[in-house]
């Protein structure tokens, strides 16, 4: 049966928010049936979030199938993200079992290229109108509810009805602000630089991750021949870095271990970041109101998780909430459906981020389960599933799984390690490295 047209709502849904996860969310909610105003703050439709990891981790790649965005995203240059991790054990480099499947995988690419990508495709996607120069500044209330959003428009203050109001305008949500959401907020005790370059040659092509203990480093090649490198020092090397940004910068990355040649490769970017990002927890949902991507949850940048659960968030609110919004079912039964779901995921992942962030040690978990993944191959594959967000920490570090890494470490009790003087960074100031 058609659903009666109301005249209380210009659309089904608003999104706040046109970057990856509300382009997402707009593309599966209108292949349901769901009317959807698409609203960006940006006037050009080209913008795109320059502070990123640029890379999308495999638990996605279901949505980016759903999308239809493979194909594009290949043709693009997207670089399937393989990857191997440095520990003070050695290197963690997960291949596939003898005769099996090849390992999961999504892509890297760099967002000056996805988000125009994936907000194009939401334009053309009929039942989804994109309103480029709209920001939100104020929300619509009736009865204790949310029922729109005033914006900011080109022409002027504008007013947007609909029956549900979707934040995907990241951590500085100005939807959960209006909407009166808490904001839980951890300290990140590291803060975190990038660049991009040009010609910068990594061993067999793949990403590489420098778990220093406390400080971190990431190298992912991405489209066009373009690595993205990024120091995320603990912030003991904060007051060198803001002396000397390049020189401090420079000489963390040629003290890793196989370091990145970056004195022969070209930067084609400025030296960019954050002294100070924490994690933010929020409920994902209020009356009319649903949050996703970095609005519900913003977890620490060194695990590069941000791209995927912006786009598992999308799907999970799609599935959920579609025929409601649409006018055919309970909104609020399922708005708590999908708060259900984005908790139960993800709360355990954010628990295990934020006291990580604390810039500490691996605990004797972590110890156990990192070097034997840098000793044992099946390890070494239960690794690239909780790096890729596949499995939760109560699976990666499980009694059974504990149990196996405690033998496998036993078994290469005595066994050599890497030189001391190669699990640990001294930059400029002599800061802290890894225990060896």
């Amino acid at each position: 049966m058609p659903r009666p047209e109301s005249a209380e709502h210009d659309y089904d849904v608003v999104i706040s928010g046109a970057g990856l996860a509300g382009s997402a969310a707009a593309i599966l909610l209108a292949r349901r049936g769901v009317r959807v105003a698409l609203l960006e703050r940006r006037s050009d439709p080209e913008a795109y979030k320059v502070l990123c990891t640029h890379s999308i981790t495999a638990n996605a790649h279901p949505v980016l199938d759903e999308l239809g965005l493979v194909p594009a995203l290949e043709k693009a240059g997207a670089l399937r993200n393989t990857a191997r991790w440095y520990t003070r054990w050695g290197w963690i480099e997960p291949k596939p079992s003898p005769g099996g499947p090849e390992l999961p995988y999504a892509y890297n690419i760099r967002r000056s290229v996805l988000d125009p990508l994936i907000r194009s495709h939401a334009a053309q996607t009929p039942g989804v109108e994109l309103l480029l120069g709209h920001r939100v500044t104020g929300l619509v209330r009736e009865a204790g509810r949310t029922v729109g959003v005033r914006a900011s428009t080109p022409d002027g203050e504008r007013e947007i009805r609909a029956r549900l109001v979707v934040g995907a305008d990241g951590k500085d949500s100005a939807v959960a602000e209006h909407a009166g959401i808490r904001t839980r907020t951890y300290e990140n005790t590291r803060f975190g630089y990038l660049a991009h370059y040009r010609n910068l040659p990594l061993p067999d092509g793949i990403g590489h991750t420098w778990f220093l203990e406390p400080d971190m480093a990431y190298a992912f090649p991405n489209d066009d021949g373009v690595t993205v490198l990024a120091v995320l020092p603990d912030k003991e090397r904060l007051p060198a870095f803001r002396e000397d940004l390049e020189g401090s910068f420079t000489a963390f990355v040629r003290a890793l271990p196989e370091a990145p040649p970056i004195d022969a490769a070209e930067r084609i970017s400025k030296i960019i970041g954050t002294i100070d990002y924490p994690l933010h927890n929020r409920k994902p949902t209020a009356p009319g109101v649903a949050l996703i991507g970095d609005a519900a949850l913003t977890s620490d940048p060194l695990w590069g998780v941000g791209c995927g659960w912006a786009l598992e968030s999308a799907q999970w609110l799609a599935q959920a909430v579609a025929p409601a919004a649409a006018g055919r079912g309970d909104l609020d039964r399922s708005l708590a459906r999908y708060s259900r779901k984005h908790q139960w995921r993800l709360r355990g992942h954010q628990r295990l981020a934020a006291d990580f962030a604390k810039a500490r040690p691996f605990n004797p978990g972590e110890k156990l389960v990192f070097s034997a993944a840098a000793r044992d191959a099946s390890m070494a594959r239960h690794m690239h599933r909780f790096a890729s967000r596949l499995i939760g920490p109560m699976r990666f570090l499980n009694p059974l799984v504990v149990a196996k890494a405690t033998a496998i470490t036993i078994r290469h009790r005595g066994a050599p390690v890497p030189p001391a003087g190669a699990a640990g960074v001294k930059g400029p100031e002599g800061g802290r490295g890894a225990a060896a």
